[in-house]
Order: structure tokens, then C-alpha cells, then sequence
């Protein structure tokens, strides 16, 4: 049975040395520094690889399931060496280590000889490359928390008997590194900086360990209670329940992490670096839960959670509705109180210290579940992103009054519930259940009544269960369009291909950003033949019509070779004239599908029936190509947010040099949260080139769901004026300025919160 330890105060008449003294505070440093290093690296290195995924969030996923699997892996050096040898040699053995990591390891980069990432399997060929380039640094890094906390209880310290309160140090560390990443790190130094700061950081860290060291004891002499240890309730065994219930409590808040982050960077705002918001509330909650005390916060929080869960409910039928900053402010809170009830759960649970470094290998073990059931499992099991509501309801299970109702139920009946409640959301997911497949009137007061029973519900878990998860199913069946044509899921994306409600239109979408659009029928329902007309942002009339139009008339009237780097459902397509030769450029093999299947659309097929298709992220694919294009159009997206490493100066660069004489370059920097015209404009000028922008009124647009029209915002580059024609001139038209305080991104640096602050107007 598991024991829980709490804090004892120092023992009557001890006298500590000042070594014992000092070693509190020196614990303390050397831990939050290995937890700042843990968590600096981890940013630094998935934004040395995003540009070969085409920036797309689903590397930051599989990115944490990486460092999921290697904290684990360390853990279990740490348990290893705390258990099987005396804490000075596990010492010397820790930090000979560390010194080969500090010659073969370091400097952290990211090697060119992995190439180009393959069609399949890119998420086993991002691990091989985490594994190869970062995975031993983070080995030896990981494997601090535990260790150290172990190696505490060995110093004779009178709280060397509950070290778990060091956790909260750790994570303090780990969130600073964090959040300080994107605010100051990523302004100030390159990645190559970045990297030789980070490898002085691991020195210094090596010499604090060693500092640690000093304070050992000999196990027989080290615990701050010698009277006491024969006996210690910390001694008492483990059982598989106990580690059952450790890797259950850490495997659900580790999933939901994942999930969470996905659906805001998909379904609510898809601002590059969003994940950086979840993890670190997810770091937050363990300085708040592994604390002693707390009681009174947890009959709050338990209130309050599910509250929070009926605002989430009430918003997915309505996500488009809903301002993005009181979607981001419901998921978050309800995420960040979730979570703190599973960690305080774990916490109660902790074993003494005689288990600490088995608690937190099983602790990571279930983290590490989670986050592949959430970022590897999930991609495959289900079309959309079904893991979000299933987890938002599975966070229920961690509560103490849901854990005590389940523990005396007959646990078949609740396993054949929790089973027959799985089967509702699998038909919603594929479509099968549907705004129009519910009677609306009679859906309606159900959602209703499931919503406020959820609320009222504390304390009633059985109700609070079943309220939760029909509320959900109705809430994830309404948000389910009936006019669904198709869902599939790829590494990069969810895409879904809907039909508009009068029949006449169809179009792509991942998350909540449009990808091209066709009409299919016209008013009165006959399916149409011939060559598609573009929409969406293509349409006639649009910044994207004149800008294609000025290019071909600079050439003659006619075109040579054309580049387009992201194809989409293929619209842009329908801009090609005969004679003229078009290159796409596509890294998601299920865009490529997609746009061929004729079925869906027929724009790529009809339009540009002999065009040339690379797979691969486009801009490392066309730097491999002889040039000479009078056109290259960059319509590369990771959901609503442009990738980086397109737009960097030595990006801009490369597509100048495969320019023909005359030739242009055109950027779609549409975006609702930042501001790019600046960024195109700066890399441009520093390759000699100019930019001029223009951005489409939504009022000549129309009701997108009529027209198949949505409005754009373009950029145009090219060597002289001339090259653009009309545009010069055209009041439409802004030739870009840019900023005085903007500074050009490079391969090496980018501050991404530049564009989002000038969107806001600071």
C-alpha cells in the first residue's frame, strides 16, 4: 500500500554544519538550472527542424513524445544509480557521463546529412533525427530531477526526509526556460547562439552537480532520522496498484497536453509557438500541486472544473463564433484546473523517499503513454481531432469523488460504459452523426439539461459522468457540419472537404482556415463540366487575378515556367493558360491525393492536366531545381500561419536566383493575427528585390458561401517596377516600407512575436 509522506520539521537539538547549512540552496540552484537547460533545449531544437516539415505543429507533438521517451529513459538511469550504487560513486559514474556529453554532445545542431524527410513515415524519421542530434545532451540532463532529489535525502538535511517539495523548483525552471524562449532567447540570439549559450549552461550545470556531490553521505549515515530509518514508513512496499495508479494520473494530463495544444493551434488560433502557452501552464500546475497543504484549493478547483467543462461544451458548436481570446481564456482554464487535480492526485499518491526515483519513472512512463496515445496513436485511429473531447471527459476520471465512486462499482459495468460511450463520438467523427441527423428542437434541451446538470453535479459522480460525456456527444455531433463531403488526417494536417449548404460549392479546410475552393453545380443543381473557374482566394478580380495578370502581360501575354510552392485543393491552378508550364510544390502527400481525385475536385486535373507535382517541403524541393521561372507563387500554409523558413532572407533569396529576367515572386501573407507584410518586404530588400502589397476588401467579396470569393492579401516582389507592370502605380497597391526597429529574419533568427505585436498596434 502506498505511503504518504508529509513534511517534518527539523529534529529538537539538530545542530547542522555549514555544509548541511548550504546545502539546501545549492540543491536548489542545480536543480531549477538542469530544469531551465531540460526546457531550453527543447525549443531550440524543434525550430532547427520545423523547416524540413514545413513549420508544421504536429513536429512540435511528435517533438514532445521524444523528450517524453528520453525523460523516461533517464529517470530510469536515475532510479538505476540511486538504487544499485552508493550515492558518491553514482556521483562520479553521473558526471563522467555528463563529460562525454560535454565532447562528443555539444555544440546542439541539426546535421544536413538526414536530407529530406521520407513520403510515409515522418514522424519515425523526426525521432531517428531528435535521437541522433539532441537525444544524448537530453539524456543527461533528464536524468537530474529525480537524482538530485535523491541524493538530497542523503545529506542529512533535517527535510531531506520529503524532497519532493525540490519538484517545485524543477518546474519553476522548467517553465521560465520556457517562456523565456520565445520573449527574450529567440530576440536576441541566433540559433547558433543559442546553441554555444546553451553548451556554457550545460558546464556550468556540471560544476554545480559536482558541487551537490560534496553533501553526499554514506548510505548507512545519510538520512537526517537515523533512529527512525530501520522502521521509516518510507521503507513501505510498492504495489502494481500504486504504480498503476501513478502512470494512469500523469498518462491522462500528458495526453490532454497534446490534444489541447492541437485543438487550439488548429480550431482556435493558429499563432506560431501557441504551444508554448499550454506547456507551460502544464509545468505551472506541478509548483501548484506538489505542495504540501493545498486542501482548501482543491474543494475550489473541484468546483470549478466542472463549470469550465460546460463552457467548453457550449463552445464547440459555436467555435466560429466565439472570440478567439475567450476560447484560448476557457481552454487554458479549464486545462490548467484539470490538470492540477490529476497532479494533486499523484502527489497525495508519492511514495517516501526510499521510492522517490521509482515514483517518478512510472510518473514519466505514463506521461509518455499519454503523449503517444495523443500524437501517434490518435493521427491514425480517428479522421478529426476526436482525442480532444474523449480527453476533456477522461480528466473527470482523475477526481477523488469520480476515483472513490469507481473503485465500489462492478468494474465490468463501468468498463462496458465507458466502452458504449466511445461508440457515439466515433460516428460523430466520421459524420455519421450530424447537425441534421438530431431532431434540433428536442438536441437542444438535451444540451441544454446536460450542460447544467455537469454544473450542479459535485460531489454526484455517477451524474456528473453521464451528464459530461451525453453533453459532449451532443456538443461534438452539432459542430459536425451535415454537408461533410470528407475527412482525412495526414502528419501535417486534418483536412476536411465540405459541400456549401446550397449544393453549388465545395471546399477545402484545416481547422478553421480555407484551402481552396471549386463550384461544382450550378443554381439549379446540374453538376458542371469543363474548366473550373478559380475561387477562394484566386477568384477573378481578386489581388491574386491582377498580380498573375500583370506577370503574364510583363512576359508577352504568355507565361514560361511557373512555380507554385503549396497546392491546396488546386484552384490556383485554373489560372494556367495552354503553353505555359507549371511546377506545384506540396509536402503532404494527402494535399497531392486530394486535389488529383477528381471525385472531390477538378480544378488541378483540368486546369493543369500535365503539370509536374514534388512532394517535399517546397522550398528545400525548388532550391534543387535549374530556375528560370517568369512566376513562382509562395501559398505555403501550416494551417492559417505562412511557415518561417519561406520567408527568411536567405529563403527570399534562393527563389530570386530561379527567377528569370522579369520574373516576380508572389507571397500570400493573408494571416488574422499578424502582420507579414514587413517580414516579405525586409528579407526582399536585403536580396536587392521590392514589395508591394496589396490587400482585398471583404465587401467586394461577398458571402463566401455564396460566391466561393474570400478576400487576400498578397505580396508582390520583384527587381525593377517595371516587372510588375501596372501594380507601380496601381492606388491599390502599397510599395512596403519596411519598419525601422524590424529586424530580418534569417535561417538563424526570427522573432515571431514582431508581426503579432504590429497586428495588435503596439
Amino acid at each position: 500500500m502506498t505511503t504518504t509522506v508529509t513534511a517534518r520539521p527539523g529534529l529538537a537539538g539538530w545542530a547542522g554544519t555549514r555544509d548541511s547549512r548550504l546545502a539546501l540552496p545549492i540543491y536548489t540552484l542545480t536543480i531549477f538550472l538542469s530544469a531551465f537547460l531540460l526546457f531550453g533545449v527543447q525549443p531550440m531544437f524543434t525550430k532547427m527542424v520545423m523547416p524540413v516539415l514545413g513549420g508544421t505543429p504536429a513536429v512540435w507533438s511528435v517533438a514532445m513524445v521524444f523528450f517524453q521517451t528520453v525523460l523516461l529513459a533517464g529517470y530510469a538511469y536515475a532510479h538505476g544509480l540511486t538504487r544499485w550504487l552508493d550515492p558518491r560513486v553514482a556521483a562520479v559514474v553521473h558526471l563522467a557521463l555528463m563529460m562525454v556529453v560535454l565532447v562528443v554532445g555539444l555544440p546542439i545542431a541539426f546535421g544536413s546529412g538526414w536530407g529530406t524527410p521520407p513520403e510515409e513515415g515522418q514522424a519515425l524519421w523526426l525521432i531517428g533525427v531528435f535521437t541522433v542530434s539532441v537525444g544524448l545532451p537530453f539524456f543527461a540532463v533528464s536524468a537530474n530531477g529525480p537524482l538530485l532529489q535523491a541524493w538530497f535525502a542523503r545529506t542529512g538535511h533535517p527535510h531531506a526526509d520529503d524532497p519532493y517539495f525540490l519538484y517545485g523548483a524543477s518546474n519553476i525552471g522548467s517553465l521560465l526556460a520556457l517562456l523565456s524562449y520565445p520573449l527574450v532567447v529567440e530576440q536576441m540570439l541566433p540559433l547558433a547562439g543559442q546553441s554555444t549559450l546553451w553548451s556554457a549552461g550545460f558546464g556550468a550545470l556540471m560544476a554545480s552537480i559536482a558541487a551537490s556531490a560534496l553533501f553526499l553521505r554514506p548510505a548507512a549515515t545519510a538520512v537526517a532520522n537515523p533512529a527512525a530509518a530501520p522502521d521509516d514508513e518510507s521503507a513501505a512496499p510498492v504495489s502494481m496498484h500504486d504504480r498503476l495508479g501513478w502512470i494512469g494520473l500523469s498518462m491522462v494530463p500528458s495526453a490532454l497536453l497534446v490534444a489541447t495544444t492541437a485543438h487550439v493551434t488548429s480550431e482556435v488560433a493558429a499563432v506560431p509557438l501557441m504551444w508554448v502557452a499550454p506547456l507551460a501552464l502544464y509545468l505551472l500546475t506541478f509548483s501548484v500541486a506538489f505542495r504540501a497543504g493545498g486542501e482548501r484549493l482543491d474543494k475550489i478547483l473541484l468546483r470549478a472544473q466542472p463549470v469550465l467543462l460546460a463552457t467548453i461544451m457550449a463552445s464547440l458548436p459555436f467555435i466560429r463564433g466565439v472570440p478567439f481570446y475567450a476560447l484560448l481564456a476557457m481552454n487554458f482554464a479549464f486545462f490548467t484546473v484539470s490538470v492540477i487535480l490529476c497532479h494533486r492526485e499523484l502527489y497525495a499518491r508519492r511514495p517516501g523517499v526510499a521510492h522517490l526515483t521509482q515514483f517518478y519513472f512510472f510518473m514519466s512512463l505514463g506521461g509518455v503513454i499519454g503523449g503517444a496515445l495523443a500524437s501517434l496513436a490518435a493521427p491514425l485511429l480517428f479522421e478529426g481531432l476526436l482525442e480532444f473531447p474523449l480527453l476533456v471527459l477522461a480528466v473527470l476520471l482523475c477526481r477523488t469523488d469520480v476515483r472513490a465512486w469507481l473503485a465500489r462499482a462492478n468494474p465490468l459495468l463501468v468498463a462496458a460504459g465507458l466502452a458504449a460511450a466511445v461508440v457515439p463520438f466515433l460516428l460523430a467523427d466520421r459524420g455519421v452523426l450530424n447537425q441534421e441527423s438530431l431532431p434540433p428542437q428536442a438536441i437542444m434541451v438535451l444540451f441544454v439539461v446536460t450542460l447544467v446538470l455537469t454544473i450542479f453535479s459535485v460531489g454526484r459522480p455517477a451524474r456528473l459522468l453521464a451528464a459530461a460525456a451525453t453533453g459532449m456527444v451532443v456538443a461534438v455531433a452539432v459542430s459536425t457540419p451535415s454537408h461533410l463531403v470528407e475527412r482525412t488526417r495526414s502528419f501535417f494536417a486534418v483536412h476536411t472537404i465540405f459541400q456549401t449548404p446550397n449544393g453549388q460549392g465545395r471546399y477545402l479546410q484545416h481547422g478553421n482556415t480555407l484551402h481552396g475552393a471549386e463550384r461544382v453545380a450550378d443554381a439549379a443543381g446540374t453538376a458542371l463540366t469543363g474548366r473550373p473557374e478559380p475561387a477562394s482566394y484566386f477568384h477573378f478580380g481578386g489581388a491574386y487575378h491582377q498580380a498573375i495578370g500583370q506577370a503574364r502581360q510583363v512576359h508577352g501575354g504568355k507565361l514560361g515556367k511557373v512555380a507554385v510552392v503549396g497546392l491546396g485543393m488546386g484552384s490556383l491552378a485554373c489560372h494556367a493558360q495552354p503553353g505555359e508550364a507549371w511546377d506545384f510544390f506540396e509536402i503532404d502527400p494527402e494535399v497531392v491525393r486530394i486535389a488529383r481525385d477528381r471525385q472531390l475536385f477538378r480544378s488541378y486535373g483540368e486546369c493543369t492536366p500535365g503539370a509536374r507535382t514534388v512532394i517535399g517541403d517546397g522550398r528545400l524541393t525548388l532550391a534543387d531545381e535549374a530556375g528560370g521561372y517568369d512566376l513562382i507563387m509562395l501559398d505555403a500554409f501550416s494551417s492559417a500561419s505562412p511557415p518561417v523558413h519561406v520567408m527568411t532572407k536567405e529563403a527570399v533569396a534562393m527563389y530570386a536566383s530561379k527567377l528569370a529576367p522579369g520574373g516576380v515572386l508572389i507571397f500570400n501573407i493573408s494571416n488574422r493575427n499578424m502582420v507579414l507584410s514587413h517580414v516579405v518586404a525586409a528579407s526582399a530588400r536585403e536580396a536587392g528585390l521590392a514589395t508591394w502589397h496589396r490587400r482585398d476588401d471583404p465587401r467586394t467579396t461577398g458571402a463566401f458561401m455564396e460566391t466561393l470569393k474570400a478576400p487576400v492579401e498578397v505580396a508582390v516582389v520583384a527587381r525593377r517596377p517595371a516587372d510588375v507592370g501596372a501594380i507601380a502605380d496601381d492606388p491599390r497597391w502599397t510599395k512596403t516600407q519596411v519598419p525601422a526597429d524590424f529586424r530580418v529574419w534569417t535561417d538563424d533568427f526570427s522573432n515571431i512575436l514582431d508581426p503579432l505585436r504590429r497586428k495588435l498596434g503596439w
